[in-house]
């Protein structure tokens, strides 16, 4: 399997529903799918996670750049191991960095677009939600299914 077409159509996929919330709902503001509940709300974060670090695009342009240049380079070299649990959580994260990275250099803020609005959630979009579940996959891995995490018993 090629994780790079993967993380490709990632990326393309979330650019395409940024592009769609920019048209569409950027002139509306919001559109409840369930009302009180979730609605499409279009937002500009110039922050990262929970609008932490506003303003610091070039900050944030250079870290999530080393860091994702440095977890492909970890990709290509976990090839060989073909632990898929591992490579997956990989691909998750860094095609979500990319796609919010693209909106960082082109648009100068990150574009979301999803709302609970019934627990008040901060507004997100696809690219975040691939690096949570890659996150968390890889979070699982390291703790559980890493063949080399020898856990002492007491």
């Amino acid at each position: 399997m090629n994780y790079f077409i993967i993380i490709a159509l990632l990326v393309a996929v979330d650019q395409v529903f940024k592009y769609l919330a920019e048209f569409y709902l950027k002139p509306i503001s919001t559109f409840p799918i369930i009302k009180d509940v979730f609605h499409l709300t279009y937002g500009q974060n110039t922050g990262a996670a929970f609008s932490i670090l506003q303003g610091k695009q070039a900050f944030l342009i250079i870290i999530t750049s080393i860091v994702t240049i440095a977890m492909a380079v970890y990709l290509i070299k976990s090839l060989k191991k073909q632990n898929r649990l591992l490579l997956i959580s990989l691909t998750l994260i860094i095609s979500g960095a990319l796609g919010n990275l693209i909106d960082r250099v082109r648009l100068n803020y990150v574009v979301d677009f999803l709302d609970f609005t019934l627990i008040n959630y901060p507004i997100f979009n696809t690219a975040d939600i691939f690096v949570v579940s890659g996150s968390t996959l890889l979070a699982y891995f390291m703790l559980f299914a890493n063949p080399n995490n020898s856990q002492k018993e007491g």
